[in-house]
């Protein structure tokens, strides 16, 4: 990003100096990387709030007699929640203050894990998630936008290397941890922890963080973010719902067609108006368009993929959820490394942006392509095929952050954060659906005709009982997570080598001008 295009955001410090937000690199915050760990500490705790819930299932289930619906309520409340907030959040956070945004999504945060925590029916731990996503959104959009204030230049590509690392840590550490507690204390724990550390980042972050928003921030869009919350709400509703439900179920067509509708209100309710939540003219900057788009396309196939293979671990080799995501873990490890060390950052100011991100796709997707065809009993390919993916995500995602942040002034970077958030939801949801759907279509084309009426592995394993089908059982679904996986890895690549062209081209035709 431009010296130019940071011009205009103001930053407080906590004792109300004021500071222009890009500051030179004599008078940077002394502070700045104890910021960094506070923003990071904060981002851990939003993912881990999702990873580690997959062990807990089977308690829930027990414990508080939830049924299959009430799980997935519980699963998908604070997703959905969160999801439809972002953009809201990330302009609230321009608006009113990013500090004072993150402070209160820490709040709200640490107030539903208690309530998580504590809740004795199915409906109040829904409610306690649902208020969870509440925070998540205000913590998600807040701490990159701080992130951005506090950091430039090449500090600035270091410091959101690590802040997406920490996503990556979430992801895989999530199991293990989930895993350990369950082992030795009430399943309420999972979310109790969360109390503790939300606790000391609000002190931290009261006592280091500055003050910063948009000097020209205007009103609230009350009307755009009603239109954008139930729009994008509405969507990824029926994106997580499609495979239960039938893609051309009514509820989910339906879904899907008022959010479309709703959302098409918002833009050009945002065109009309003097203060706009999202400025519609981003989307005129090549650059831009081609970093959403990147996001999009790189996290449908990253994720849905790597969803395929925690399943993979679990039901085909038989690890339980926290071993598996133990055996995840150098692929999260290897990626929180390379950006710490900087080594990343290095790299990728050497390749440049859309270098940088068609690499770590390409490795991303070759490591997919050797966890999945290399044939092995060992731990010895996976190892090293997720060290490849670890390699190959370092790269791209602070890469692709990097892109979509520095495609707008730094005074709107709420919004920015909103939208990058949104559209890695989206692209999230997205992936884990779509594969998810190749998975179970694969799954039942090649289970044997005895059993076609099984809806899922663990269903057709109790058909089969302990006859000889069990094994066809067994092969069948193995067979149907390769394909998975392999579509996961082909949209891996095209879409980081898409977004590489798109970033390329917008950088040539910039550079024309």
């Amino acid at each position: 990003m431009t010296s130019d295009s940071r011009h205009g955001a103001a930053v407080d410090t906590p004792s109300a100096t004021v500071q222009p937000a890009d500051t030179p690199v004599s008078t940077r915050l002394p502070q700045r990387w104890l910021i960094l760990a506070v923003l990071c500490v904060a981002q851990l705790v939003v993912v881990l709030d999702n990873t580690v819930l997959t062990v807990a299932v089977p308690v829930l289930t027990t414990e508080l007699g939830a049924s299959t619906a009430d799980v997935q309520w519980m699963i998908n409340a604070y997703a959905l929640v969160l999801s439809g907030l972002l953009l809201t959040a990330g302009s609230a956070a321009d608006r009113y203050g990013r500090r004072r945004m993150l402070l209160a999504g820490l709040v709200l945060f640490g107030l539903g894990s208690l309530a998580a925590g504590l809740a004795a029916t199915s409906g109040q731990l829904i409610a306690a998630r649902a208020g969870m996503g509440v925070g998540g959104a205000l913590l998600v959009t807040a701490t990159l936008a701080v992130a951005m204030q506090v950091f430039d230049g090449a500090e600035r590509s270091r410091a959101i290397g690590i802040w997406a690392a920490t996503s990556a840590l979430g992801f895989a550490v999530g199991p293990p941890i989930g895993g350990t507690i369950l082992a030795h204390l009430p399943w309420g724990a999972i979310f109790l922890m969360n109390v503790p550390i939300v606790l000391v980042c609000l002190l931290a972050g009261r006592a280091l963080v500055p003050e910063s928003r948009d000097p020209a921030g205007g009103r609230l869009d009350v009307a755009g973010a009603v239109l954008s919350t139930a729009g994008l709400t509405a969507v990824v509703w029926s994106i997580i719902s499609g495979p239960d439900r039938g893609w051309a179920s009514v509820e989910v067509l339906g879904a899907a067609v008022v959010g479309a509708f709703l959302l098409g209100l918002f833009v050009q309710w945002e065109r009309r108006i003097a203060d706009p939540m999202l400025d519609m003219h981003f989307f005129r900057d090549r650059r831009f368009v081609g970093a959403i788009s990147g996001v999009v396309l790189i996290t449908f196939g990253a994720t849905g993929a790597l969803f395929l293979l925690t399943q993979h671990l679990q039901f085909v080799r038989g690890y339980p959820a926290w071993e598996a995501g133990l055996r995840m873990a150098p692929f999260a490890l290897s990626i929180v490394l390379l950006n710490v060390s900087g080594v990343a950052t290095v790299l990728i100011r050497r390749l440049g942006l859309a270098a940088a991100i068609a690499l770590g796709m390409t490795l991303l997707a070759g490591g997919l392509a050797v966890v999945t065809l290399v044939p092995s009993d060992g731990y010895g390919v996976l190892l090293g095929g997720l060290l490849v993916m670890g390699v190959g995500c370092a790269l791209a995602n602070p890469a692709i952050v990097e892109a979509v942040m520095s495609a707008i002034p730094a005074e709107k970077a709420g919004a920015g954060a909103g939208v990058d958030g949104t559209m890695t939801e989206v692209g999230s949801s997205l992936g884990i659906a779509v594969l998810g759907a190749v998975l179970n279509a694969r799954f039942a084309a090649l289970l044997p005709a005895a059993l076609a009426g099984a809806g899922s592995f663990p269903a057709a394993l109790a058909a089969a009982g302990d006859g000889p089908e069990r094994e066809a059982v067994t092969a069948a679904f193995a067979s149907a997570l390769e394909t998975g996986q392999m579509v996961g890895a082909v949209a891996v690549l095209v879409g980081g080598l898409v977004a590489a062209g798109l970033l390329h081209r917008a950088q040539r035709s910039e550079a024309v001008r």
